[in-house]
């Protein structure tokens, strides 16, 4: 018996283009998230991580901050683009020809959210996947609420975010004093 692929309209996007985007607010970006690009790149050829602007959310840091800490953390891959957005992912995704969209989980409540989220894409624009990363056991419990907050009190959080982000939030919180 042979099959015969046929094409039909989940064909129309470039499934072989090799990219993948990788949404978030990244308010900051952690150890966690560099995580996921990192991994992400051994599925796919280019990763496109999408500060998503949210207007639900009062981050920390301004957009224009937060591309720049995101950039500095990937300066030496020219496999990661950063970039922002403000509608909806899965439109984002197809504009950038992308195949998939990653998404982190870290524990179970993340999974019941996420997958929502998946669903609706999928309804949404049957031509891209989600793919869904576990976090590496070393940073499941860290989320960026979670990292404010311990930066906002003093805490050591060092080794749980890049460098220039640690700074960054140790000079945010000091103005703030």
């Amino acid at each position: 018996m042979s099959y015969q692929v046929v094409p039909n309209a989940d064909s129309q996007l470039n499934r072989s283009s090799g990219i993948a985007v990788y949404p978030g607010t990244f308010d900051p970006i952690t150890n966690g998230h560099v995580d996921i690009v990192k991994r992400s790149l051994r599925m796919f050829d280019q990763v496109i991580v999408a500060l998503a602007v949210n207007t639900e959310k009062k981050p920390l840091f301004p957009l224009e901050e937060r591309v720049a800490l995101v950039e500095q953390c990937f300066t030496a891959n020219s496999n990661v683009t950063v970039d922002t957005t403000d509608g909806l992912t899965v439109d984002y995704a197809v504009q950038q020809n992308a195949c998939a969209i990653v998404r982190g989980l870290r524990a179970v409540s993340d999974f019941d959210y996420e997958f929502q989220l998946a669903l609706i894409n999928r309804k949404l624009e049957r031509r891209v996947q989600t793919v869904f990363l576990m976090t590496g056991l070393r940073w499941i419990y860290i989320s960026s609420s979670i990292i404010k907050n311990a930066a906002r009190h003093g805490g050591d959080i060092s080794g749980m975010v890049p460098a220039h982000v640690l700074a960054a939030l140790k000079e945010k919180y000091t103005e703030s004093k």
